[in-house]
């Protein structure tokens, strides 16, 4: 089964845990049987791992989400980047040239397109197969999953199927409605469209070589930028009259706010955190090395990072967005392919940061044109390379780098140092990658 997740959004409605670049399906927050946590991207790639062991699994992203993915993930997932945001027929049309160009998948194989953050079960991932299985069977060109609505929602479109088979035509579609419209269309038996999807790689590529003047995968790359913003529903589905659709009514969960995403999780407190017996049906999630203790709350959830504290009634937490687009603040956790950073303190002239580098990884050879940087060691065991020179450092060890002077360091256990950045003008953009 080829499988391509779409992996995009900035997550805002799941702040202070969220943000520009931690995106919600990278919070780790479902409890494993070990006792740890993983994220939603985790937990869905291992479940179709789990249900088809050799699935190509491609995810469809930003630049910016790169790192994450490589970090829970690890080097070997497909990645197809997008290099700026075209909306979501150029981003499927990127990963299907992907599959094709570079992963040399057959264009005559079929290609299963989802969500990359949806709460589900293993039988999700084998009605997918079944998905995929109709699609190559080439009595329509796409085939949709319709999910069996159980209440009449107005944050889904509607599927309406000509008949009430378990692989129906499709007769029509209906954009996100009113309650009561919802239910007049759960009467005629409409279905949910979750935004999944099948059809043979020749289909979309043939399509978007009518749209997209290009040769392959690296030229369309190139050409990314010019596309224009335009959705698949556009170009393809609405043009599009042999569509068929596949009933699924197992669990099926949108967890797009803290009100959501707190029904899913298995614990009332992650991270350190203490309710009273007075509470009820009360989350804490704390990201913070200092305890939170709720007393006597109801239907609240209470949320904490470097980057903010939530406190709110869990129905009013759907509406935080407009607030925190108004919130202008430094990036305070990020996870990247060869570790995570956490910013600990920030002052005119000085930042000072927490670096973790898991074993046998290292940062890129770079140098910074505005700030000297300090790195103590406070664990573990590397070398670093400053301006060509390699050494060993140890727990204690202080490394000294005036701007200008390339630098890295590499992890032979995980290593953890402490970074403090000096200088008049400190800025992300003030880094320089250097071939070593």
């Amino acid at each position: 089964m080829n499988i391509v997740l779409l992996s995009g959004g900035s997550g805002k409605r799941l702040w202070p845990l969220s943000n520009d670049i931690r995106s919600k399906q990278f919070i780790k927050i479902f409890k494993q049987e070990d006792g740890s946590y993983e994220s939603m991207v985790q937990r869905v790639y291992h479940q179709i791992k789990k249900v088809d062991a050799e699935a190509t699994v491609t995810i469809a992203t930003s630049k910016t989400q790169v790192s994450a993915i490589h970090n829970q993930l690890g080097e070997d997932v497909g990645i197809s980047v997008e290099p700026c945001r075209r909306d979501t027929f150029p981003a499927i049309a990127l990963a299907t040239a992907y599959l094709v160009d570079i992963m040399k998948v057959s264009p005559e194989e079929s290609v299963v397109v989802c969500p990359v953050d949806p709460y589900v079960e293993e039988d999700y991932f084998e009605a997918l197969k079944q998905l995929s299985i109709q699609a190559d069977k080439g009595e329509a060109n796409l085939v949709l999953m319709g999910i069996e609505p159980t209440y009449p929602s107005e944050k889904y479109g509607y599927i309406i199927p000509v008949s009430s088979d378990q692989t129906s035509m499709v007769a029509t579609f209906k954009e996100k409605p009113t309650m009561e419209v919802a239910k007049e269309y759960i009467a005629q038996g409409a279905l949910w469209n979750g935004g999944v999807f099948a059809y043979k790689l020749k289909y979309v590529m043939e399509i978007a070589h009518k749209l997209i003047d290009f040769t392959d995968y690296h030229d369309l790359f190139a050409k990314y930028a010019t596309l224009p913003k335009i959705s698949f529903d556009y170009a393809v589905v609405e043009k599009e009259d042999k569509i068929q659709v596949q009933r699924f009514a197992g669990q099926w969960k949108d967890l797009g706010t803290w009100n959501t995403l707190t029904e899913a999780m298995k614990d009332s407190v992650i991270g350190k955190g203490v309710l009273n017996d007075n509470c009820s049906n009360v989350h804490i999630v704390n990201e913070m090395d200092v305890p939170v203790l709720a007393m006597g709350l109801h239907d609240v959830v209470i949320s904490a990072s470097p980057e903010g504290i939530l406190v709110s009634d869990k129905e009013q937490s759907s509406y935080i967005k407009p607030f925190v687009d108004k919130f202008e603040q430094q990036i305070m956790f990020a996870e990247k392919s060869w570790g995570s950073f956490r910013v600990l303190d920030v002052e005119a002239g000085s930042m000072t940061i927490k670096v973790t580098l898991n074993e046998g990884h290292s940062m890129n050879y770079h140098n910074h044109k505005h700030r000297n940087e300090v790195w103590i060691v406070i664990s573990g065991e590397g070398r670093t390379v400053i301006d060509g020179v390699e050494q060993s450092v140890k727990v204690g060890d202080v490394v000294t780098m005036p701007a200008g002077c390339c630098h890295t360091v590499m992890a032979q256990t995980e290593l953890k140092l402490i970074e403090v950045q000096i200088g008049k003008d400190i800025s992300v953009q003030d880094k320089e990658k250097v071939e070593r």
